[in-house]
């Protein structure tokens, strides 16, 4: 009696899915066959496909340099899953990822976007066109920029984006660009030079550039720095956890970082959900939502978790701070600000997610998108790329608005941070 997955293989093969191999594949009982398109689909020997959510479109291919694991992802047309393990994240067209990737909870790569062999991606979000070299752990951030695939942003080889803390803690998310110009796909380009590192939680403007070698552990908001940095000096000086000096600082950015997430979000729903055709059905879009409430829900996670250890570093900073009195007594507000008003943060949050309020923007926005739709057919890129200048302003304008709303109205909870 054949096995369950040689069943479905077969039938996977009846439907045109080019499987070279049959023995060397596995699916899962729980797949769904009508999720995986017979139209140019490949499936080399070594690929093992698990959960109810699997989505495959036209065109892709698998397992070409190795063995791939899929668990819950939902593949756009014409993507390439090289090598690797695979699990709840989304990737829309033209999309690939080299050999060796881990790719995990809440990633999301828009068009064309890529990463070359042994990058591990968790939390993370790259916009169209976004490139990734080799040897590179990109988790916790989102990375904006760039015009198409021969003016991308990058990140160079053997990069690291550092997102746990000596205080063991994960409110560290870095925002490369952002939302509200990034999704007009008219941005300078970023560049994290290779060998390089950045700590988060940070944000870096449009046409930064970061030369190779570079540990970059500060916010840039000026546009077109070249960004570089020698070998630290040595030190060697007393370290007491938990005391959280820049608490101001990561605050703002996680607030911010969510706040931009937000914005995507309503993004998706008014603007990404106008595109749906073959290419771009509802089950993809359907997934591309769902990753990205994973992606939100674990930034307010991670940021929850970091309030809740402020009371104890109230006490640690009391016992150890050597600063003047009026700043430590600054820096004890804030901290106690955000423990004790927490809920009314994470209420501020959910309250932009939830709201439709329409703007005279977002409808303007809005009526250029369905005329470029009409012109132009479903094709997302060639749309938004194909809207004017004055179009573009008016809906990075609404975007806007959702992250300044967001903002401003936390730091009227806590105003001590202000």
């Amino acid at each position: 009696m054949k096995s369950h997955s040689a069943l479905k293989i077969e039938k996977l093969i009846q439907k045109g899915v080019k499987i070279p191999n049959p023995q060397g594949v596995e699916i899962g009982p729980e797949i769904n066959i009508d999720r995986i398109s017979g139209d140019g689909v490949v499936i080399h020997a070594g690929c093992k496909l698990y959960g109810s959510s699997i989505l495959i479109l036209r065109g892709t291919k698998l397992g070409y340099e190795g063995p791939v694991t899929i668990e819950n992802c939902q593949v756009g047309p014409q993507a390439e899953l090289k090598a690797g393990f695979f699990r709840n994240a989304v990737f829309l067209k033209k999309t690939s990822m080299g050999s060796g990737s881990n790719v995990r909870e809440g990633t999301i790569l828009e068009e064309e976007s890529s990463g070359a062999h042994t990058v591990g991606l968790k939390q993370t979000i790259l916009f169209p066109f976004v490139t990734l070299g080799s040897l590179i752990n990109f988790c916790d951030c989102l990375m904006s920029g760039g015009t198409s695939r021969k003016n991308h942003s990058e990140v160079g080889s053997s990069y690291i984006h550092f997102n746990y803390t000596p205080n063991q803690d994960k409110a560290t998310p870095s925002l490369i660009g952002d939302v509200p110009r990034g999704v007009m796909l008219n941005q300078r380009p970023v560049f994290l030079g290779g060998q390089g590192g950045l700590v988060g939680p940070c944000r870096l403007e449009f046409g930064s550039v970061i030369a190779a070698g570079s540990i970059f552990r500060k916010d840039e908001l000026r546009p077109e720095r070249l960004l570089f940095g020698g070998m630290g000096k040595s030190g060697n000086i007393p370290f007491m956890p938990g005391k959280y000096y820049n608490i101001k600082r990561i605050t703002v950015n996680n607030i911010i970082y969510i706040a931009n997430l937000i914005a995507l979000d309503h993004w998706y729903t008014h603007v990404r959900s106008q595109f749906l055709s073959d290419d771009f059905p509802e089950p993809l879009f359907d997934g591309l939502k769902e990753k990205l409430d994973m992606a939100i829900a674990e930034r307010i996670h991670r940021f929850k978790a970091l309030s809740q250890k402020m009371s104890d570093s109230v006490r640690a900073y009391q016992d150890h701070a050597k600063e003047k009195k009026n700043e430590s007594n600054l820096v004890l507000q804030q901290k106690k600000e955000l423990y004790k008003r927490w809920t009314d943060l994470e209420e501020n949050f959910k309250s932009h997610r939830d709201t439709e309020e329409k703007t005279s923007l977002r409808d303007i926005f809005l009526e250029k998108v369905d005329i470029g739709i009409k012109t132009k057919g479903k094709d997302y890129i060639a749309v938004i790329k194909g809207l004017s200048i004055e179009d573009k302003n008016a809906g990075t304008g609404w975007l806007q608005e959702i992250v300044d709303s967001i903002t401003a109205e936390a730091l009227k909870i806590i105003p001590s941070f202000t």
